[in-house]
């Protein structure tokens, strides 16, 4: 096991400097708590830790004899305390300008939806289609990807729960499927499987719908197909049937509900464009795979990098989540670990070359929704709440107190003598928010918030890019960067 040294960063809470802070002496509360513990048998010490509600009283009188913690108090119950522990000195020191910045397109919006993996893959594939077709701005279609990652999704859940049709409903494994059998989220893997496989069309070609917009009715009647579709398996199974005559029923029944909600997939559309300068093309009828040609390049070309510090985890090392693949026939989600310098650095050079960065983050730490801002130190929540809780990123990670939650795109970068000092952001939650709805990432939020970047290959050093053609070790589907 490989010694990641980036175990010892700088935890993102602040130290206990603030006036909220206890001073370090036992308070009463925690004495009579204290006099609870006593040693025995496994029964004794559950009785001894029931709490006594004279303990509660005592930390009630604690807490109201502490003047701070009463006006932290008073200002959080009439304000949303992500506002009131804003740190209003990182937040004035941060400006959205930048030394190597790639040209803003229109700002795209997934709304009420959990399509930010395919937002961010179409992002990166539209930088290149505007630079080559000249054009002023461009929009892949969403939709497209969705109703196929769909698709994919149910065929593979079917398959998935014959496969799993010996173990019980309640195993972990199957449960957690039960419980999310068509979920919205994906990874990169899962975004280059579905454009090679079907392709690409234009935004034109199948725009939004309300459902593509709004999942949650459509995914709830889904999931609800294939929680029945699971039972009816297990019956034929035990029945000696083919299991393969409902899934084959219950995908038809799945095409007609993603076919009502998202629309009709285009099999073919006219492709005609007017550039920067005026200039009309007409290209003329195109299948969406003939289109895709055009705008993917290899998805080789690109490699999925982790900087993922728990001690477990060695560097240089071939990754796979077990159960990832989530479409029949698509490989295992495969990612590399490396040094944060090495994710940085690939970034950057991908950056200059003008080409986006797929990465992704715990989006919601330390951040600021109307400002469009990260930082890690951008909230003071020991400063509000007088207590300590401060982790390192291995820590949060095993924990489960941050995971991958998003995905964006890099678009900038301020190089300060060659140092990244703070990065720009595509997002896709609309225009409303943050610059017109790009954000801006100190560096520090780098560290400790984002664990996956996609890079071209060529990008990365030797002994990295050796790990990608080695097999990978398979962690399983509970892992949080799963």
């Amino acid at each position: 096991m490989s010694e990641n040294t980036d175990r010892a960063k700088t935890p993102t809470t602040k130290p206990n400097d603030t006036a909220a802070q206890p001073t370090g002496q036992p308070s009463q509360a925690d004495e009579l708590l204290a006099t609870t513990a006593v040693e025995g048998s496994l029964a004794a010490l559950d009785e001894a830790r029931v709490l006594d509600p004279s303990w509660a009283d005592t930390a009630a009188q604690d807490f109201l004899g502490h003047s701070t913690a009463r006006v932290m108090g008073n200002a959080v119950a009439t304000t949303d305390v992500e506002k009131l522990s804003l740190d209003r000195t990182v937040v004035t020191s941060i400006d959205s300008s930048m030394s190597d910045l790639i040209k803003d397109a229109a700002i795209t919006d997934q709304k009420r939806s959990g399509r930010c993996w395919a937002f961010a893959g179409l992002n990166v594939l539209r930088a290149a289609a505007i630079k080559q077709l000249e054009v002023p701005d461009f929009e892949f279609s969403q939709n497209f990807i969705f109703f196929y990652s769909k698709l994919e999704k149910a065929n593979w859940f079917l398959a998935q729960m014959i496969a799993d049709a010996d173990r019980r409903l309640d195993d972990r494994e199957v449960a957690e499927l039960l419980a999310s059998p068509i979920g919205d989220g994906g990874w990169w893997p899962e975004f280059t499987f579905l454009v090679s496989k079907y392709g690409l069309v234009p935004k034109y070609a199948m725009p939004d719908t309300d459902s593509a917009a709004n999942s949650a009715a459509m995914n709830k009647h889904l999931s609800e197909l294939l929680r029945r579709a699971t039972l009816r398996l297990r019956r034929a199974i035990e029945m000696g049937d083919d299991p393969d005559a409902v899934r084959l029923e219950t995908m038809d029944a799945a095409f007609r509900m993603l076919a009502t909600h998202l629309g009709v997939p285009p099999t073919e559309f006219v492709w005609q464009y007017r550039n920067k300068d005026g200039d009309f093309t007409r290209v003329g009828t195109l299948t969406p795979r003939e289109f895709a040609e055009k705008y993917m390049p290899d998805p080789d070309v690109w490699a999925v990098v982790a900087h993922d510090p728990r001690p477990e985890i060695s560097l240089h090392t071939l990754y796979g989540i077990d159960r990832s693949n989530r479409a029949v026939g698509a490989r295992t989600a495969n990612h590399v670990t490396a040094e944060l310098e090495v994710l940085k650095d690939a970034a950057i050079a991908a950056v200059k070359a003008g080409q986006p960065v797929w990465f992704a983050c715990d989006v919601k730490a330390q951040f600021d929704k109307d400002l469009g801002v990260w930082d890690a130190h951008l909230h003071d929540y020991e400063g509000v709440y007088g207590v300590d809780l401060a982790m390192n990123k291995a820590e949060r990670l095993t924990t489960r107190s941050s995971a991958p939650t998003h995905a964006m795109c890099l678009t900038g970068v301020d190089l300060v003598d060659g140092e990244p000092r703070r990065w720009r952001v595509e997002n896709s939650w609309g225009d409303t928010v943050g610059e017109k709805g790009y954000w801006t990432m100190n560096d520090s939020w780098f560290d400790e918030y984002v664990y996956q970047v996609v890079v071209p290959v060529t990008d990365l050093p030797e002994d990295v890019r050796a790990a990608l053609d080695t097999e990978p070790t398979i962690l399983p589907s509970w892992d949080p960067l799963a």
